[in-house]
């Protein structure tokens, strides 16, 4: 028998396909808004869209990859408000310093995202189902702990998103940015990060190669609680309050951003940073909506058609990277594709 060839791996079209789009996506809605509004090109514009997309992008980073393992996490708005609100408690309250408040902020964030990776991976219940349930429990648990109450915690927290001097971002966005960096080289350098994509692309295969999918699926949930708690304490600085009504309907937001960004709803591909692209398609399409003056029926319409074009788009995106590679391999050939 003669020696196999290895293959050698052909450029990834649908990942270029994929930050392509969104580019231009980006860059027609700045030219839109531009249009209509004469104060959207500006460097105020950039520094809102930057250090007010800090709290959706520590979301899209946990639900990335849940949503690579073939799991969805709806309970990420509530959890954050939920996290949000032991920190403005431990604050107000108890009167305790700010790290002791952030490690009970990051520990309740843990611990939902723990109860929903336990339930789901333990009794085989449908993450769906599992964490809608965490959605509505954890929205209650935020009006039991904070009596329904808005909780000012001011200046010892809205330091995080103002602009650093010189810089315009803020430590908020800047520690979001590093998230995002660590969830890449999760999914794309580590040994988690193979098996979260393996899992979402055949859970069987996985379990009859003899690994148990299991701890992997659960810590992938336990880390989309982390970020919400991330979220949380970003959302609270730039409020500079906790209230028990943040981060109703976010959970769309940052599924949208994630599907923006090429990841898969049936799970076994995603990508973080193109999902933080994702993000910025959504900060952009809400400030621009804010700068023309669009009512909020008329911005939750918008929103939902976006979040509709998205999944259309995740559907119909393999058959797009498919035409796209044999058009290169015709190019290649040197043939002429048929009209």
């Amino acid at each position: 028998m003669g020696e196999a060839k290895a293959k050698r791996p052909g450029f990834d079209w649908r990942g270029a396909g994929d930050v392509l789009g969104m580019l231009v996506v980006l860059a027609g809605l700045a030219a839109l808004f531009g249009r209509f509004s004469d104060h959207f090109w500006s460097v105020q514009t950039v520094k809102t869209i930057v250090n007010q997309s800090a709290d959706l992008t520590a979301l899209a980073v946990g639900m990335t990859l849940v949503l690579v393992i073939a799991g969805i996490d709806l309970s990420v708005g509530s959890v954050m408000a939920l996290c949000g609100a032991v920190l403005g408690v431990a604050m107000v309250d108890w009167d305790l310093p700010l790290p002791v408040a952030l490690l009970l902020c990051l520990a309740t964030g843990g611990a939902c995202g723990l109860i929903n990776g336990f339930i789901t991976v333990h009794w085989s219940i449908p993450s769906f189902i599992v964490t809608l349930g965490m959605l509505e429990s954890a929205r209650g648990a935020t009006y039991l702990v904070t009596r329904s109450e808005t909780k000012y915690v001011g200046a010892r927290v809205e330091w995080l998103s103002h602009p650093i001097a010189g810089l315009g971002a803020s430590a908020s966005f800047l520690i979001a940015l590093a998230m995002v960096v660590l969830g890449h080289v999760l999914l794309t350098r580590t040994v988690m990060g193979r098996y979260m994509i393996a899992i979402g692309t055949n859970e069987e295969a996985v379990r009859l190669s003899g690994v148990n999918p299991n701890p992997t699926k659960l810590w992938t949930f336990v880390i989309s609680g982390l970020c919400a708690a991330a979220a949380a304490v970003f959302q609270v600085s730039r409020v500079s309050s906790a209230d028990p009504n943040a981060g109703v309907g976010l959970e769309l937001g940052a599924i949208a951003a994630v599907v923006i960004g090429g990841t898969s709803l049936m799970g076994g591909r995603g990508s973080v940073l193109r999902s933080f692209l994702g993000v910025l398609v959504i900060a952009v399409l809400q400030t621009g909506l804010d700068h023309v003056g669009a009512s909020e029926p008329s911005k939750r319409l918008i929103s939902g058609a976006v979040i509709v074009l998205a999944v259309v788009a995740d559907v119909h995106r393999g058959r797009w990277a498919g035409s796209a590679r044999k058009l290169a391999g015709r190019l290649r050939r040197g043939t002429r594709p048929s009209s």
